[in-house]
């Protein structure tokens, strides 16, 4: 039994398709079948069962499964500490985030005092945190980074930003000038929000269960950029988070202060696997780095 086997079960136990698994592995078709064949030989027993060109992990697969998973991610682990003890600027570090653009700058400043750190960023649908979840379960990612905590006690998780939500409105609007407002003034506003069970949307809904109204959600959206063009454009308001040094954006943004809202992004791992010197190093480094924009922001920033 050979690695590269191991390497190549794995890939098409994930992917319950040879063509596809190929593809990705840049192998050919018949060289990775011949394969996967030597390998169910050598076990003694069909890890797939085959109907009609098509394949599928039976429950021998599934079991052998965990186990390849385990065993080649304790290699991964075994290699990163080996590389490690060559000094950080050899490092590597992966992350899976829901919440690519505010983490964005925190990236480059990282980079431009350790050049040679290598970054896998991995971008994951806010509605997709199990798939965030699962990554650091099977030690595909070193952190994760969320605009929601994950809330699983396997993880160890820390609070690195907690940023202050604003009411986004077009200029011009009639509450734009305002310094500040209570929820209860926008109650029966036109709304732009995330489709429903969006974990920002229900961090929304809290909002203004808390202040006591109902809002006229005219239009649904999947991410940041579309909510905010669709304020710029007067279709309604929206919750936009706001920190110090934020660009400015083409739409309003109001203070609230009735009731006190706010979005904490957090960095989560795994904390009995391995992390590399790196990874713990940009742990540290996000936690100094938020830590210059806590202060709330000024007014003239905002309007």
């Amino acid at each position: 039994m050979e690695l590269l086997q191991l390497h190549y079960f794995q890939t098409v136990a994930r992917m319950e398709h040879m063509t596809k698994a190929a593809k990705e592995l840049r192998i050919a078709q018949p060289a990775l079948s011949k394969t996967i064949a030597r390998l169910e030989e050598d076990l003694g027993v069909q890890l797939f069962d085959r109907q009609n060109r098509q394949i599928k992990l039976n429950s021998f697969g599934k079991a052998f499964l965990k186990s390849v998973d385990t065993a080649l991610s304790a290699l991964e682990e075994g290699k990163r500490e080996v590389s490690d003890l060559a000094g950080m600027e050899r490092g590597s570090i992966r992350i899976a985030t829901t919440a690519l653009p505010r983490l964005s700058k925190a990236l480059g400043a990282f980079r431009a005092r350790y050049p040679d750190v290598n970054f896998r960023i991995i971008q994951i649908p806010p509605d997709s945190m199990m798939e965030m979840v699962q990554m650091l379960e099977n030690g595909e990612v070193d952190l994760c980074f969320a605009a929601a905590a994950l809330d699983d006690d396997k993880f160890r998780e820390i609070p690195v930003l907690h940023a202050e939500v604003f009411l986004a409105v077009p200029h011009g609007h009639r509450l734009a000038g305002r310094k500040s407002i209570s929820l209860q003034d926008v109650a029966g506003e036109a709304f732009i929000e995330y489709k429903e069970g969006h974990p920002f949307r229900n961090m929304n809904e809290e909002f203004c269960r808390l202040a006591g109204i109902s809002r006229d959600v005219v239009c649904e959206v999947d991410e940041p950029a579309a909510l905010g063009s669709l304020v710029a454009a007067g279709l309604g308001a929206a919750f936009v988070p706001g920190c110090k040094g934020d660009e400015e954006p083409p739409y309003a943004m109001v203070r609230i202060e009735k009731p006190s809202c706010y979005r904490t992004f957090t960095l989560a791992w795994l904390e009995q696997r391995y992390l590399s010197k790196a990874a713990r190093e940009f742990q540290s480094f996000l936690v100094d780095y938020f830590g210059e924009f806590q202060e709330p922001m000024m007014h003239r920033d905002v309007i």
